[in-house]
């Protein structure tokens, strides 16, 4: 049976959900891959719990299931002081124990970080893995959006990095975009969407995609355009433009008045968002006259990589968009008049984890 250590860095829904999802399919993942994927040790924003023997033994699936149940509850992995044989470190080891376990494993039998955060905290760990050959699987979108010198040290192995669900939860846009590149395919323009859904008032639909866990934890990185952009940015590097986060032109849909600094999550979601449907709502009457809908859009198309409300006809691919589905038109020269189309749920906890899992598995020829 072919082992795959690996440690988690993220608890929120989507590390929660990848955790019950290994547990549930080992049955598969044995009998379909050979594979046993072990979870040497997870880790939150402020500690670290891991197994004392990292080569021979794993967190097992009862003691998995409870990290679950005390991290649904909103409780610190730091609260399991002393939790059977595991060690639990504190915030200011968490850095430089994962470094040591990384460097160990990735010298025996290899390693798997998987980045299920949504920190830029995890970047100089993530650093470190890449440089000593370890394998690192993305849902966090940040260590790809950093700076160009951060996202160069991040790739310096690419057969070792997997971030499809950093773009598009479950969808292979990643592993689309890398196939039509490594057939020698020119990929000119790309245009992905989110849907602005029409009939309901803004305020409504962002309380529902956040109850359901459809948007990022601050849902204004969703309304400031920032979640969206963060996606372009990754494809357009993808696609080998040398682009910052900054140069993107993006749309936001709430006022600098209601941002990070000036309103809390809380004070937002209970006062702010419902100022924002009365505006919103007149440009969707007005696209509607016309027969059209509004999308939020990002288009990117050489060294152009913008982010914004566009109005679309109502029976296009875009303008079809309903609930959390996302969608990818890629323009080459292969799909020049028809282009080659990603749609589906591009959004939730359990899409997202799905991916990350898929993504893991794909490593496992790197793996003895």
């Amino acid at each position: 049976m072919k082992s795959i250590p690996l440690i988690l860095m993220g608890c929120g829904g989507v590390g929660r959900q990848l955790l019950q999802h290994i547990v549930s399919c080992r049955d598969i993942h044995a009998l379909n891959y050979g594979v046993r994927l072990r979870v040497v040790g997870v880790a939150d924003s402020k500690s670290l719990l891991s197994v004392p023997d990292i080569f021979t033994t794993e967190l097992d699936d009862h003691s998995v299931d409870e990290i679950c149940r005390l991290k649904s509850n909103g409780s610190s992995l730091s609260s399991l002081t002393s939790y059977g044989d595991y060690q639990v470190f504190s915030n200011s080891e968490t850095i430089t124990n994962i470094t040591e376990v990384a460097s160990h494993l990735v010298r025996s039998t290899g390693l798997a970080v998987v980045d299920c955060s949504a920190s830029s905290d995890t970047i100089g760990i993530l650093q470190k893995v890449a440089e000593m050959n370890g394998c690192i699987v993305l849902a966090n979108k940040k260590p790809l959006t950093s700076s160009m010198e951060d996202y160069d040290k991040l790739v310096l192995h690419p057969r070792r990095l997997r971030h499809e669900s950093t773009v598009g939860a479950g969808l292979p846009v990643i592993m689309s975009i890398n196939r039509l590149l490594s057939s020698g395919d020119t990929i000119h323009r790309i245009v992905g969407s989110l849907s602005v859904e029409d009939g309901k008032p803004l305020s409504q639909v962002v309380k529902t995609a956040k109850a359901l866990g459809y948007t990022e934890p601050d849902p204004r990185d969703d309304l400031g355009g920032m979640d969206v952009a963060r996606k372009a940015l990754i494809v357009a590097r993808l696609l080998g433009q040398r682009l910052e986060l900054d140069s993107i032109k993006v749309e936001s849909l709430y006022p600098a008045e209601m941002g990070p600094n000036a309103m809390s999550v809380e004070d937002f979601l209970a006062n702010g968002v419902s100022q924002l449907d009365n505006s919103l709502a007149d440009r969707v009457e007005k696209a509607a006259s016309n027969g059209n809908v509004l999308r939020y859009v990002c288009v990117i198309e050489g060294s152009r990589c913008e982010v914004g409300i566009q109005e679309l006809p109502k029976n296009s691919a875009l303008g079809r968009l309903r609930g959390s589905d996302n969608v990818l038109e890629v323009y080459s020269r292969c799909y020049s008049e028809q282009p080659l189309i990603i749609q589906g749920a591009g959004a939730g906890n359990d899409t997202t984890a799905a991916g990350v899992l898929a993504d893991i598995l794909d490593l496992q020829d790197l793996f003895t």
